[in-house]
């Protein structure tokens, strides 16, 4: 009997997922989310780094393994927040940089719902995104850096928006010709 892939009737299927046979056929045992490198075919399904760190690729001057850019490239905060890591500039490998600039962008973050909770603000938004390059030696991809951005409302005072008001002179004089 032939498997039918979304697994309605007559497949024998009695999961509640009538998917799951299709993703596990499609994607074998994988349990992360997959990249196209993990798709191509001799790479097993739970590996995120191909065997082929030491093959030159077409039109690159080195491999992956013995690529000199990436051995020394170095990540450095650029903010003005002195409580966050990176403020020295330090290498990270390839494999570890997602992880760590995830983590030092998440950093930023919490920064900003601590200043917001001193204040007396509310964070609106705060978002996160990880920016890639491609190594120029090797043809690597590679996290390049991150930014965050975070927008906070804070209370207004009162008396400073009467002030404000008094000085403009809203609502004051009403000129109007007929």
């Amino acid at each position: 009997m032939a498997m039918n892939p979304i697994g309605a009737i007559g497949t024998g299927q009695t999961s509640s997922n009538p998917y799951g046979s299709y993703y596990s056929a499609y994607y074998g045992n994988a349990r992360n989310y997959l990249n196209y490198r993990q798709m191509m075919p001799g790479n097993d399904h739970n590996s995120v780094n191909s065997s082929d760190d030491t093959v030159k690729k077409a039109g690159r001057t080195s491999a992956p393994s013995e690529c000199q850019t990436c051995k020394k490239r170095k990540y450095q905060d650029g903010s003005n927040e002195m409580d966050v890591s990176f403020k020295s500039a330090s290498h990270i490998s390839v494999k570890d940089a997602p992880a760590m600039v995830r983590a030092h962008e998440q950093e930023h973050v919490a920064n900003a719902y601590q200043k917001a909770e001193e204040s007396g603000g509310k964070v609106l938004q705060a978002s996160v995104s990880i920016k890639t390059a491609i190594c120029p030696e090797c043809g690597t991809t590679y996290v390049a850096g991150g930014e965050t951005t975070t927008k906070i409302k804070y209370p207004v005072d009162k008396k400073a928006a009467e002030a404000m008001a008094e000085d403009t002179g809203l609502g004051k004089m009403f000129d109007a010709s007929a």
